[in-house]
């Protein structure tokens, strides 16, 4: 037994720029143990000042840098890798917005084709204390809530290595506000010991992620990693006190939000008995829908089901 809680963090320069099976894991935990996790924010910290040009900082595909790969003791191709998140508190005393040329829901991009100029960069700072963010000392208006979470987490794929800007059925850059501190993350195991990766953290962000960039901040993570032997989940799960959560990521954004209703009535049926078609009916009654990400490789829409209408007995 660990006598103390581990720190787990790359050495910078060494981040994990994918999630995949070929990097020596950074640190070993056993099912059920608290850690702690270390993490840069989506710009490695580099950016300090709202006059930084953020095209001569980044280097893409060279963002959204995680920490890990963590092997996880037993974990098994075929098993679930749940990871309970505790606290994330953030490690310095602002957050970093900003416009990235070709990059964004609104604009011109590498897959979405046009012929405009592309927007011009553009930096924020926004000050952090109290839990509040001043999104703007310029502009009137009210303080956005510390709401923080990890826009990056996920296990390696048995094959790929997948850009840390990319979501799919491995978790990866999902950007969903679900993944925060009280909720449980469900994920698929396909290679020995899961690698676990984590990063991208946020102080807030909107739906959608409209821009294509939150309140990016470093953060000091307190997590718990178990194991579910031998059931396996086919797309991230998240589970909270009032939802069942399923994610899916695609593009066109209407394959995301199936893949996630897909797997949302499949949870339904396996863990809870409502028949496959009636959990379809239901879901058409009470769901939620939260469109996560519009802006990366692939889109992120997470369905929601109220857990109050969980079959009684």
């Amino acid at each position: 037994m660990k006598s103390s809680v581990q720190t787990i963090i790359n050495d910078p320069g060494d981040f994990s720029y994918v999630i995949g099976p070929y990097k020596q894991p950074v640190a070993t935990v056993s099912p059920g143990e608290t850690f702690i996790v270390e993490t840069a924010d989506a710009f490695e910290n580099r950016i300090t000042s709202p006059d930084d040009d953020i095209t001569q900082i980044i280097t893409l595909p060279y963002v959204n840098p995680l920490t890990g790969p963590i092997y996880v003791e037993g974990a098994e191709k075929g098993d679930t890798l749940t990871v309970t998140i505790h606290s994330i508190e953030v490690t310095r005393d602002y957050g970093v917005s900003a416009l990235i040329p070709e990059f964004g829901g609104l604009c011109g991009t590498v897959f979405t084709r046009t012929l405009n100029p592309p927007l011009p960069p553009r930096v924020m700072l926004h000050p952090i204390s109290n839990g509040e963010i001043t999104f703007s000392e310029d502009l009137d208006v009210a303080a956005i809530p510390y709401e923080p979470f990890y826009g990056t987490i996920g296990t390696a794929p048995e094959l790929e290595a997948i850009s840390s800007l990319a979501p799919g059925f491995h978790g990866g850059n999902m950007d969903t506000a679900d993944v925060c501190p009280g909720n449980t993350i469900h994920l698929p195991v396909n290679v020995p010991g899961g690698l676990l990766h984590v990063g991208d953290g946020h102080a807030a962000q909107g739906d959608a992620e409209v821009c294509g960039v939150a309140t990016e901040i470093p953060t000091r993570g307190t997590l718990t990693v178990d194991l579910i032997k031998g059931r396996h989940v086919a797309t991230p799960r998240v589970e909270s006190d009032e939802f069942l959560m399923t994610v899916g990521s695609a593009r066109p954004m209407e394959d995301a939000a199936r893949i996630a209703f897909y797997e949302l009535v499949m949870w339904l049926e396996s863990s809870y008995g409502i028949e496959r078609l009636t959990a379809y009916q239901l879901c058409s009654q009470v769901a939620r829908v939260r469109l996560a990400n519009m802006v990366d490789i692939l889109y992120s829409v997470v369905a929601k089901f109220p857990k109050r209408y969980i079959p009684r007995r």
